[in-house]
């Protein structure tokens, strides 16, 4: 039977977690059949990134959630994808033509005053 559980890396005192799909009888830290995404505790807010549709196909096919996963899934929900969409893309902002040809008016009679 296949779980979806945290599998420790990081070093001592410094813990960073891989959320994988691995076989529920193997061991903690042993070969996953696919690596989900990870998780940091100690930052500061703590950073939990999965790929939410490759954890429904999983449950779909019958792996189990650990229950520490379970409840960072629940604390940590999907992000609709229109929102992460406009956060990582910026509008560009032009500047309106009659402002730029006003600042060329002031720069050159600047210029035009000090010779």
């Amino acid at each position: 039977m296949l779980a979806i559980r945290l599998s420790r890396v990081g070093t001592k005192k410094r813990p960073c977690y891989r959320v994988v799909v691995i076989d529920s009888r193997a061991p903690r830290d042993g070969r996953f059949v696919e690596l989900l995404g990870y998780y940091h505790p100690r930052v500061d807010p703590e950073v939990l990134k999965v790929d939410y549709d490759r954890v429904s196909y999983w449950t779909s096919k019958g792996a189990r959630l650990s229950d520490t996963v379970r409840s960072l899934l629940a604390r940590h929900p999907a992000s609709p994808p229109e929102a992460a969409a406009s956060e990582t893309v910026s509008p560009v902002v032009t500047p309106p033509v009659a402002a730029a040809d006003t600042l060329a008016d002031t720069v050159g009679n600047e210029t035009q005053g000090t010779t």
